[in-house]
């Protein structure tokens, strides 16, 4: 056996023998070897490159500097290589090696992994001596998201909560202070309150790199979700999500908790709105601006335009259940299931049942309602949505026409529970399309004074919901204006009585205040019951008589009425049959005293006579109110049947609200 191993060696047991599993993963990776003190040849071998092979095409592989035979010699020739490898920064590492004595040969291949593994290529330039601008912005999002309370700093409790979270082990009271002292030394403004600067974490990163601890960078990277280009990874930020049909996204109540404190973290200013400038921050783990201008029209905004703490959560959700993988990858760029330690942001989504079952159980779980508003062109639509977000005419003038949204989404309270209502304007055409057709409740508005405005919701009407499930409402929009007689074969009122329809309610945007929402309460109590028949001449739809009647008339309080009384009285049939059988007794029994009971009464006719009038007719009175003590008996029996029949119906309705 020789003294070393050449460099011919190396090369056919990486490539042939297979016999060491160290080297499988070093595919693509390159060995330049130094072999020390010896001769070079003259001239080498001919080796013919492939045509097809050019420099554009042979990806930037790390290399690894290895000098070896260091057994022959006495003195290490590092300070030799350093030259070379400031001047190629390909290479990774230089090690110097001895196959005789097995001196650094498990280094040589941990080297080589780790240069597979975790490159230096990507996160530093060795010429400038500073991590390249890609990891920086990437551990720059990182820093930002691990700032919870966005004070610019990582106090402990932050820099525990990315240890754990990054390593899976926390940072003990004296290694933090060691690592925020070290930062102290070497950088001004890395340390501020006690807390870690994003310079100073920037710092750390960079130590590690050049002290040749990258594997610590790529760790925190990839547990962000980075790949080795230093991007985010589509199963990040897309995870499988399975949607059946007929069934739409929310968002759970642990999502909503994420979002409000987020919210709270951007709001500096705690004036429950955020600014242009608190919005833009929010915006900064983004790679761009997700929200354009029309979502101020979409949501509430205050008196200034931004969007207020409602007006956020109902982008949020207007968004689920629009574009759900899109609320995928918003939830990923903000860190959904890092900071709250789910595997993925699927666990933020809840899919809702079959629109089928709610049918057949005439209940549903959702919160959130889609309906669709048709009508002409200019009858009014674009006011009924802004209405929704408590918009009036004179507000309305102000929206640019490049920023008008075709949706509005803000939440009801029907029956106390919060619900989000979503209106999409549908854009005029003769018919409509399958998508246009698929909501829970349909508005068809209709302009007062102009008399042909009626014809296309009436026609609307007959070609797609006449046999249709969705419930339907008819708005007479701009009901302050003098209204006209509609160009149709009967009026509004009548076509609504005669497709069992509530009557068309009058609306309007040109209020001094806040335009009514009546009928947003009515088309969402409509879509979340839509197997009632909810029929009311009030339209306010919110006062006590407007409630009641509803739930009287309704369908469901039918069904359970019916229901309740079919279980009540087969349960109390036995009974009551039980009751009657001792009735009749006592009376066969009382008519058999009566009979024993002749003779001594004509005994005593001769004495009842002589007595005074006044005891007699007491004593008549008496013996009446014996005859009728069963009808008193059965009366306070049916009195009581009744109560516990109104009280079980009071606690079902209560059950069902």
């Amino acid at each position: 056996m020789s003294s070393g191993l050449d460099c011919g060696a190396i090369h056919l047991q990486s490539r042939y023998s297979g016999s060491s599993s160290g080297t499988l993963p070093l595919a693509g990776l390159f060995f330049l070897t130094v072999c020390l003190q010896i001769k070079v040849p003259p001239r080498a071998e001919e080796i013919t490159i492939p045509a097809d092979v050019t420099p554009e095409r042979v990806p930037t592989l790390p290399l690894i500097l290895v000098g070896n035979k260091s057994d022959l010699v006495e003195y290490s020739s590092m300070e030799t290589i350093l030259p070379i490898m400031n001047q190629y920064t390909a290479i990774e590492t230089c090690v110097e090696c001895s196959a005789k004595n097995l001196k650094n040969i498990s280094e040589l291949f941990y080297y080589a992994q780790k240069a597979v593994l975790h490159p230096t290529g990507p996160l530093y330039c060795p010429e400038e001596k500073e991590m390249k601008p890609a990891c920086i912005k990437a551990l720059t999002r990182i820093f930002r998201i691990s700032d919870q309370d966005n004070d610019g700093t990582l106090s402990d409790a932050e820099l525990n909560f990315f240890q754990r979270i990054c390593f899976n082990t926390p940072l003990a009271p004296q290694a933090l202070e060691d690592v925020k002292n070290v930062v102290r030394k070497n950088l001004s403004d890395g340390v501020a309150a006690n807390g870690l600067t994003l310079k100073g974490f920037l710092f750390l990163h960079t130590l590690f790199i050049q002290r040749g601890r990258h594997e610590t960078t790529w760790t925190v990277l990839r547990r962000f979700g980075y790949d080795d280009d230093l991007e985010l990874t589509p199963e990040y930020l897309f995870p499988p999500l399975k949607i059946p049909s007929d069934c739409t996204t929310e968002l759970n109540h642990h999502v909503y908790l994420f979002l409000q404190s987020t919210f709270d973290k951007h709001d500096l200013d705690r004036d429950c709105a955020l600014s242009p400038d608190e919005l833009k921050d929010l915006f900064k783990v983004f790679p761009y601006i997700p929200w354009g201008p029309d979502v101020n029209n979409t949501v509430c905004t205050n008196e200034r335009g931004w969007i207020t703490y409602q007006g956020f959560l109902s982008q949020w959700t207007l968004t689920t259940y629009l574009d759900v993988q899109r609320c995928l990858e918003y939830l990923g760029y903000l860190g959904y299931s890092i900071l709250t330690e789910q595997e993925s942001q699927a666990s933020a989504i809840t899919v809702t049942r079959d629109k089928k079952i709610d049918l057949q159980k005439k209940q549903t779980q959702r919160n959130v309602f889609r309906c669709n508003v048709i009508g002409m062109k200019g009858c009014g639509k674009s006011g009924v949505l802004q209405a929704l977000l408590g918009r009036n005419l004179m507000r309305q003038r102000q929206i640019r026409a490049e920023h008008k949204s075709y949706y509005a989404m803000n939440t009801v309270y029907v029956y106390g529970q919060e619900k989000y209502l979503l209106l999409h304007d549908v854009s005029e055409s003769e018919f409509l399309t399958d998508a246009e057709t698929i909501c829970d409740a349909v508005c068809l508005v209709y302009d007062v004074s102009n008399p042909k405005s009626f014809e296309y919701c009436a026609r609307i009407f007959k070609q797609h919901f006449v046999d249709s499930r969705i419930p339907c409402l008819v708005v007479a929009a701009k009901s302050d204006l003098h209204e006209v007689k509609q160009e149709y074969s009967i009026s509004p009122a009548d076509f609504c009585k005669k497709h069992k329809m509530p009557p068309p309610q009058a609306f309007t945007c040109n209020t001094v205040d806040i335009p009514s929402k009546d009928i947003f309460v009515k088309v969402t109590t409509m879509a979340m019951y839509p197997h009632a028949r909810l029929r009311c001449m009030c339209a306010c739809n919110r006062c006590t008589f407007c409630i009641c009647q509803n739930f009287l008339n309704s369908d469901l309080l039918q069904s359970v009425k019916n229901k309740l009384f079919t279980a009540v009285l087969n349960r109390l049939r036995l009974h009551i049959d039980e009751l009657g059988a001792m009735l009749l007794a006592d009376e066969e029994s009382s008519i058999i005293h009566q009979v024993h009971a002749v003779s001594s009464v004509e005994d005593s006719i001769f004495m009842e006579s002589s007595l005074d009038p006044h005891l007699l007719e007491d004593r008549h009175v008496t013996q009446a109110d014996l005859k009728s003590s069963t009808f008193w008996l059965r009366a306070s029996f049916g009195a009581t049947v009744f109560a516990v029949l109104g009280f079980a119906m009071y606690r079902a309705l209560l059950k069902q609200r």
